[in-house]
């Protein structure tokens, strides 16, 4: 009669513990599968993870099963989704920002200047300085101090359609509807030289070299209506390659940190140059329509460099690369780094361009075309901006559909992401802004004060503020 009960002792027990196999995001065992009991939670696994990696300082983590956070004990999972508990249980962790950013919920200053609409806002890397370019033909640096305008640039024929921040905060570099691109000096807001020609159409995107790759910063790319894209060196003031084999308009254009450059096209193909020659290495193919939007699961530390939100300066260049590759590296970890594609065919493509030519994921949900495609600045999302007003919200690793975002009443034209990856920010025709909060996929914070469509929105990397511009031709900082 005894030995009985010890088995049905021993059924119980082990009825109460479920087995769980710990991943890391790519999927990666971080042990063999282990028993944990039921009532573990989100606590119990932090400092399991912690001991299983050995990581001196503990980490925060957050756990996923399916897509979905654990924030309740294991139980609580169990029933409410019915989970067999016959084979183990995979639970991603996820490392966590070790500080937080508090979500913008105001504005704090409205600051007129241009004379036509402003078509982009950029932070600088260290998020202490900000630009903007219009249709007014001027590029704009702004006192964010005093929340005023600094220095007001001449020297562009047309609109200005894009800007970009070298990684070292060092220059801008600007580029306009006439075809030319100009390089600013942000201290003292002197262009560096004469406009640098050679585009036949209009400037579609601008994006520099990677710090880790090479400092002091001086080679940039640019894509255009013409169907090229142009590396240019910023201390030789000229071209130094051309990169031509798009049959028609480049859209959008990055420089990788594994140092090739991607382009996306109307011709519905991405290229992938390598950048010594200027060779095309790689064709992706897939899309049905232009591709309108290019993101990198590692853009975020590729234009912060070696700035982090501790706000640390740094006095050499050497300094400034040996730090950023460290941050780079950190970042990729052992995974190959990631592209997403948007297009106007509604869908988007998750691609491992070092791996394969053919796409690791087609994502679709989208009703109309996706605008843009951003990657949180930890790799784990992949947010996406539609003309159906939807901004969702995507698995960074496998692709995978994880929320729609609901809420503007119009076309949603551009995102950007807090720096600890649990905030997105959009800009919509509508003219509001909005912030989400990624933890519960709702929205957090709505943000009316425009009078009309907001084109650009950016989010500081040090996350203390968010600059908008738009059709009404003002610029709005807004803060925490």
């Amino acid at each position: 009669m005894e030995v009985e009960t010890e088995t049905m002792v021993e059924k119980r027990e082990i009825i109460n513990n479920v087995m769980c196999l710990l991943t890391d995001p790519e999927g990666t065992p971080l042990g063999s599968p282990m028993y944990l009991p039921q009532n573990a939670g989100p606590q119990q696994l932090n400092q399991i993870v912690n001991k299983l990696l050995s990581n001196e300082e503990k980490l925060p983590y957050a756990f996923y099963i399916s897509d979905e956070e654990l924030i309740a004990p294991l139980e609580t999972y169990l029933q409410k989704n019915k989970v067999s508990v016959e084979k183990a249980l995979p639970i991603v962790c996820q490392p966590q920002a070790i500080f937080r950013i508090r979500p913008v919920n105001r504005c704090s200053a409205t600051i007129s200047g241009h004379a036509e609409a402003v078509l982009s806002v950029a932070f600088s890397p260290d998020g202490q300085q900000l630009a903007s370019g219009s249709g007014d033909t001027s590029v704009r640096f702004w006192d964010l101090t005093t929340q005023t305008p600094l220095y007001t640039c001449k020297g562009h024929k047309n609109w200005v359609l894009c800007i970009a921040w070298s990684p070292d905060g060092k220059y801008l570099v600007s580029g306009s509807k006439a075809g030319e691109l100009i390089c600013w000096d942000p201290q003292t807001g002197k262009s560096l030289g004469n406009p640098l020609t050679g585009h036949k159409k209009w400037i579609t995107g601008i994006s520099w070299e990677p710090i880790h790759l090479n400092a002091p910063c001086r080679r940039f790319v640019s894509a255009s209506k013409d169907g090229d894209a142009r590396i240019w060196d910023v201390s030789l003031k000229k071209c130094v390659m051309c990169l031509s084999g798009h049959t028609l308009a480049i859209t959008c254009v990055k420089w990788g940190g594994d140092g090739v450059i991607y382009t996306g096209s109307q011709d519905c193909t991405i290229k992938v140059w390598e950048t010594t020659q200027g060779k095309l290495i790689r064709e992706l193919k897939g899309h049905g329509h232009w591709v309108n939007s290019l993101a990198l699961s590692t853009e975020y530390v590729l234009r912060t460099g070696a700035f982090d939100h501790t706000g640390k300066q740094y006095s050499s260049p050497e300094e400034m690369k040996k730090v950023a590759l460290e941050r780079y590296q950190a970042m990729r970890g052992n995974a190959p780094e990631r592209l997403v594609s948007g297009s106007d065919d509604f869908t988007m493509f998750l691609w491992e361009p070092f791996v394969s030519k053919h796409p690791k994921t087609r994502m679709t949900g989208h009703q109309q075309l996706v605008n843009h495609v951003y990657f949180s600045p930890d790799g784990q999302w992949v947010a996406s901006a539609s003309f159906d007003k939807s901004v969702k919200l995507w698995n960074g690793t496998t692709g995978k559909f994880v929320a729609a975002f609901r809420g503007h009443v119009g076309p949603v034209y551009q995102i950007s992401w807090s720096a600890d990856s649990r905030l997105l920010l959009s800009g919509s025709r509508d003219s509001t802004l909005k912030v989400w909060d990624i933890r519960t996929r709702k929205l957090k914070q709505d943000l009316p004060g425009h009078s009309d469509e907001v084109f650009s929105v950016d989010w500081s990397p040090d996350g203390e503020k968010v600059a908008s511009g738009g059709k009404d031709k003002v610029l709005k900082l807004w803060m925490g």
